[in-house]
């Protein structure tokens, strides 16, 4: 049977190998892209030559009233059956700055808003147009665990705050320094579990919710805002240890994340999917107390972007 898949960050790296993986091993998928202006309309051709179902939406993930505009197109779309049933959402893309001091128009600090709050705010939007079963993958990262084991010292650990003041700019040491937006990065996936741990108990039975890990993915556009030496090293030199443990290539790592997304890899609600299958995150990332603030706290972030563009 025919079904939609809504997909953020499809248009490189990680998310544009899924997607070809996706419509590759699927005839019955219908996959909808999120992509900013022009590029989703560029983005829906080239992935659907060959007869594949692909159409976009545009929206501008630092926007929140952007977000809610593109969710209610597509909950528009659904209703008016011009897209099939809707069984997943993928939210992959993400984004890593140079500081922790880039602010949204909406006054949030940007690497929460993007890799949080706007799939937080297509979840709650599209979750009544779900049919089971479906399933809903954030990617995260195990820089959440902060130790040299998982991200070789490039990042330095999460750093927990109170949400109200870890999505505002500046929450953390050096906010005007490459430590501190990465900081905000690995604090960003860290809170990206610790909703997906809310999803899986909230969600009626039937939409799953789970956490990907690709691992330490070089050469995709992650560090695209970074100084040129950083960008070279990302692109020239890091490459190289995708040839050992320590690191997945992007086609591994695309890989892994259709799998998930087309149900190969088994992985139960709540969980953490390490590249090709479910294991533990960090003893940090299981925290009903701080799980339960965030969950209000998103909600509180969201509906009053709402109010802001109604003004």
């Amino acid at each position: 049977m025919q079904h939609t898949l809504v997909m953020t960050g499809a248009s490189r790296g990680i998310g544009r190998v899924a997607a070809e993986h996706i419509l590759r091993r699927s005839d019955h998928a219908h996959l909808l892209v999120v992509a900013r202006g022009a590029s989703g309309a560029r983005l829906a051709a080239e992935l659907g030559a060959g007869g594949h179902a692909v159409s976009h939406v545009s929206a501008d993930l630092g926007s929140l009233g952007s977000v809610r505009s593109a969710a209610t197109a597509i909950r528009d779309r659904l209703d008016r059956g011009e897209l099939p049933s809707l069984r997943g959402f993928v939210g992959n893309a993400g984004t890593q700055y140079t500081n922790a001091l880039t602010e949204t128009p909406d006054g949030f600090e940007s690497t929460f808003a993007v890799n949080v709050l706007a799939n937080h705010l297509f979840v709650r939007l599209l979750q009544d147009r779900f049919v089971a079963p479906a399933r809903i993958v954030i990617t995260a990262s195990d820089t959440h665990f902060g130790d040299f084991r998982h991200n070789l010292g490039m990042v330095p650990p999460p750093a927990w705050k109170s949400p109200d003041v870890l999505v505002r700019t500046g929450a953390f040491p050096e906010p005007d320094t490459a430590a501190g937006g990465r900081t905000a990065y690995a604090t960003s996936k860290l809170a990206a579990i610790y909703l997906v741990h809310e999803y899986a108990r909230r969600l009626p039975t039937g939409i799953d919710a789970v956490a990907y890990n690709p691992g330490f993915v070089p050469g995709t556009g992650l560090a695209r805002d970074a100084g040129p030496l950083t960008r070279f090293a990302m692109r020239r030199v890091l490459p190289l240890l995708a040839l050992t443990p320590f690191a997945t290539s992007s086609n591994a790592a695309g890989r892994y994340l259709a799998d998930i997304v087309l149900g190969t890899t088994r992985a139960p609600t709540g969980s953490y999917v390490d590249r090709g299958r479910a294991d533990r995150s960090s003893p940090e990332s299981y925290d009903l107390r701080r799980e339960g603030e965030l969950w209000e706290a998103a909600e509180r972030f969201t509906a009053a972007s709402a109010a802001g563009a109604e003004a």
